[in-house]
């Protein structure tokens, strides 16, 4: 008998769109790829070379196996209309008997680390529409939006900064939402499919007002990596603010997105980041709250209650960015680090030989 080892990984997608060939004439088209990224084979226990048959006892028996994955793997993923995946089958062959097989799926993660500078750079938009009816113009709604980095991990808050003036004569209603895009590729063709993986409603702006969001809070659910270099299938993030007009179409913004695996690290790259781009100084120090704002939760950003401004944390834009996560609890350890324990002893006495020096001197 002999046992046999293979590893796959293989990138897949599949769809099929009917075609009209005429006006009683339609048909299928089919659209399909692979992409394999994995391919590994290993013979467990092998016939010996005489030709006999190698023959196991009756019992248990293990046959350890390991082997090195690429160092360049595209995150597993089942989607709408293809999936990446990798699994390890073993296969059992005896003399006169079928074959015996036996197949194990496993997660791969593809690394994508957020602490590099195209990832932290800030990312911004601003659009305006006019509105108008068939007999009218009803004025213009414009939006500008800013968030503060391009790559964030899942479980993270995204402070999103928006205006939104609403110069039109009806009231108007701003919505924020994390968008997953998955394209797949075949023969030339793609094939889209969009969700909305998280979202928000901001309240209704009346006529002629004007909405200022100060690092308006949305958080991230657990959402797959994003996967940008395979060839046939990508899975990619926007954060998309529409601002709801009536009469007639949404203003839209998107701002691009980057999902990755590796979080912020508050005292490697990101400091580095920060402090290229910076010259920090103890001062701004003195601007941070006594009690730092939690994040939000999901029913308090709905209802969008307005905060009191001495409980409010600094910006973030006039901060550059640097109050985040760790970084900002750190910052707060060090500024209220209690006093040294009083003694009455003096631990250094003065000299007899110095001489008193008076205070008004």
């Amino acid at each position: 008998g002999a046992l046999r080892l293979r590893a796959v990984g293989a990138a897949r997608v599949h769809w099929t769109e009917s075609r009209s060939a005429g006006s009683s004439t339609a048909y299928t088209q089919s659209y399909s790829d692979q992409v394999e990224f994995l391919s590994h084979r290993d013979a467990l226990l092998a016939p010996p070379d005489n030709g006999e048959v190698t023959v196991l006892q009756a019992g248990r028996h293990e046959f350890p196996f390991t082997f090195q994955l690429p160092e360049t793997l595209a995150t597993s993923f089942e989607g709408k209309h293809g999936s990446v995946r990798y699994w390890v089958k073993a296969k059992l062959h005896r003399p006169w008997s079928a074959v015996k097989k036996v197949k194990k799926e496993f997660t791969v993660i593809e690394p994508i680390d957020i602490n590099t500078p195209a990832l932290l750079a800030p990312q911004a938009g601003a659009k305006e529409k006019l509105a108008r009816a068939w007999y009218c113009n009803r004025g213009q709604v414009s939006m500008t939006a800013k968030i503060d980095r391009k790559g964030y991990t899942p479980g993270e808050f995204i402070p999103i900064f928006a205006e939104i003036d609403n110069c039109t004569s009806r009231a108007v209603v701003p919505k924020v939402a994390i968008i997953q895009t998955q394209t797949f590729i075949a023969r030339g063709t793609k094939k889209q499919k969009r969700l909305v993986v998280t979202s928000i409603v901001g309240d209704s702006i009346t006529a002629g007002k004007r909405e200022v969001w100060h690092g308006r809070a949305l958080k991230i659910p657990p959402v797959a990596p994003s996967i940008l270099q395979c060839r046939i299938l990508q899975v990619e993030y926007s954060l998309k603010v529409c601002v709801d007009v009536p009469g007639t179409s949404k203003l839209l913004l998107e701002l691009p997105l980057v999902i990755g695996t590796i979080p912020l690290h508050p005292f490697g790259s990101r400091t580095s980041s920060v402090s290229s781009q910076y010259s920090l100084s103890l001062d701004w120090l003195s601007t941070i709250p006594e009690q730092p704002e939690a994040p939000p939760e999901y029913s308090s950003v709905v209802s969008s209650p307005e905060a009191e401004q001495s409980l409010a944390p600094p910006c973030r834009s006039e901060l550059g960015g640097v109050l985040e996560g760790p970084f900002f609890a750190y910052i707060q350890e060090f500024r209220f680090r209690p006093p040294p324990l009083y003694s009455e002893i003096d631990p250094n006495p003065p000299s007899d030989s110095i001489r008193p020096r008076c205070m008004t001197c």
